[in-house]
């Protein structure tokens, strides 16, 4: 994840290191295959070995095919390591390397045929399971996430077995079989092409999903960068779903102010770290409201902040969430002072609502998700009101009738001028 301030890696950059990752957890699963594959054929020979010795001329076959793939084996533990210390630096992996890897591996099984064959009836070592090994190495070639690598695999195996067919056939050394006759292993070997094509698709996809994974983070990021921590998870969620669009727009918002009455006489005898500590109870009181309200908050003001609902994203019932949130911050700092979390305190609390522009502000560098209009500014002086009224929430009427309240059971303050305002304003007191 980038770092705030940091520029965003492209998608090559972070998909070259999800290659990398990805080769090495590939690399993991064939060790692990190999090494189980060792212990059960050292099984199987050691309870069959009457069996084996029956179309073996002897037990050199045997442990040729055990070299063959310890040897591999070995080479995927150096290979793991290798690929483990280029994580841990950030460096990718050379594209030749790659399909060099490809080559090695994929011709693995032809070595066990051959050896195994020399030992043996070439017919019955072609239909034996050291012919499905080449299976593995294509499924696992999707780990690759690269769509070429995993054709190349599937190429890899299909003219090496049908090489091997060939070469044995010319040699006619399995007479009265059918792979004497071309089309029983050309049809195998386009089995295996066409298996190294599907296993292309699934790696393909694989890295479409990785590609959507990435943008959808690229996406969040932007958001969060935009808002910082003032918004809900649920809300980034949302303008996710909706695209992630933050453009500038013209709305009705409900703006909430709120302020920590008597702020500099509370603090004035404490430590910086126990005025932070304070700071961040209440605040943290009041982000869970704001959030769990479907609001953001927009501003830390010292002593309060400005919080708004209806932007960037309206759910309908602003104004009655902003007074529910409203409500509960008065209730919540009381239920934190009751816990000894901090002082007793007073809060004051003012809203309206109006038309405003939302949308970010700043340069290229620096940006920030602003809300601008006079609503902002009346709510504002509506909340320094509270002083004057001895109240802790005051709201317009303008926000009651949103919300859908009967202002005729809340207590009216009448018209009041507010500061800048050249008509009065019925405001209504709450708390």
């Amino acid at each position: 994840m980038t770092a705030p301030g940091e520029p965003a890696a492209s998608f090559e950059e972070h998909f070259a290191r999800e290659i990398v990752a990805s080769e090495r957890i590939r690399v993991g699963i064939l060790a692990g295959l190999l090494g189980a594959l060792m212990l059960s054929f050292a099984a199987m020979f050691a309870t069959f070995r009457g069996d084996y010795l029956e179309y073996f001329v002897g037990p050199a076959a045997i442990r040729n095919v055990g070299l063959i793939v310890g040897g591999l084996l070995a080479y995927e533990l150096v290979i793991y390591r290798v690929i483990g210390r280029r994580l841990q630096h950030g460096r990718t992996l050379p594209e030749p390397l790659r399909y060099l890897n490809a080559l090695v591996e994929t011709s693995v099984p032809s070595f066990v045929i051959f050896a195994a064959a020399r030992e043996s009836n070439p017919a019955h070592v072609l239909q034996s399971g050291a012919a499905l090994l080449y299976g593995v190495f294509i499924v696992l070639s999707t780990l690759r996430l690269d769509y070429r690598l995993s054709v190349f695999t599937g190429l890899v195996a299909a003219v090496e077995y049908v090489a091997l067919c060939v070469h044995y056939a010319v040699l006619d050394l399995m007479p009265g079989t059918p792979f004497d006759r071309p089309p029983f292993y050309l049809g195998k070997g386009a089995i295996l092409l066409l298996s190294g094509l599907a296993a292309a698709f699934v790696a393909q996809q694989l890295k479409r999903r990785v590609g959507n994974a990435w943008r959808v983070q690229q996406d969040r990021q932007r958001v969060l960068a935009a808002f910082g921590q003032q918004v809900s998870p649920a809300i980034v969620d949302e303008l996710l779903r909706q695209g992630g669009g933050i453009a500038s727009r013209r709305g009705t918002v409900c703006v909430l102010f709120m302020d920590i009455r008597n702020f500099t006489p509370l603090v004035e005898h404490k430590s910086p770290e126990e005025i932070v500590a304070f700071q961040n109870a209440v605040f943290g009181e009041g982000v869970d409201v704001v959030n769990r309200h479907h609001g953001i908050i927009n501003q830390f003001l010292g002593d309060g902040f400005m919080a708004t609902f209806g932007a960037p994203l309206a759910t309908g019932r602003d104004c009655a969430n902003a007074l529910a949130a409203a409500r509960d911050l008065v209730t919540g700092m009381r239920v934190l002072a009751e816990a000894g979390r901090i002082p007793a305190i007073t809060i004051g609390v003012g809203l309206h609502v109006g038309d405003a522009i939302s949308g970010n502000v700043g340069s290229a560098q620096r940006q920030q998700y602003s809300i601008t209009g006079n609503v902002v500014i009346l709510a504002s002086r509506i909340e320094q009101l509270n002083k004057d009224y001895a109240s802790q929430i005051l709201a317009s009427r303008e926000v009651l009738e949103a919300a859908g309240e009967d202002a005729s059971t809340i207590s009216s303050l009448g018209p009041v001028r507010v500061k800048g305002h050249e008509q009065p304003i019925e405001l209504f007191r709450l708390a």
